[in-house]
């Protein structure tokens, strides 16, 4: 894939993510960065919490709470409702998500791993 196909995906990858987490979480992030490396498509995001997970922030045992909400919750979310879309803009079969958020920084980086390399022709070495 060439560099500029490779970042057109990349971006149409950041709309898709921000679209499903519109969808289904009720607000996406503000700011989307993607990058594929072999089988990840790895995104930076800022601006994914809501104005009422903010307020939550304040309390004592908001910032677990929302960390447990917008971790473990999203990777289920993802094995539940099969990112389709996503599978077929890199024609690979979406595996696992891993990810994680800074609360008090409102940044998540989310791994989004698939079955083969995406936009590549080479194999991916594997030990």
């Amino acid at each position: 894939m060439s560099p500029s196909k490779q970042q057109q995906t990349e971006q149409q990858f950041a709309n898709l993510v921000r679209s499903y987490r519109k969808k289904h979480i009720g607000k996406g992030p503000e700011k989307i960065k993607v990058t594929f490396q072999k089988n990840w498509a790895i995104a930076y995001m800022s601006g994914s919490l809501s104005a009422v997970e903010h307020f939550i922030l304040q309390n004592e045992n908001g910032q677990n709470m929302i960390w447990q909400a917008r971790t473990q919750m999203i990777k289920e979310l993802y094995n539940h409702i099969r990112p389709v879309e996503m599978e077929e803009l890199v024609g690979a079969k979406f595996e696992r998500l891993f990810t994680d958020i800074n609360v008090e920084n409102d940044e998540v980086i989310s791994v989004f791993v698939f079955d083969r390399p995406i936009g590549q022709e080479q194999e991916m070495n594997t030990i």
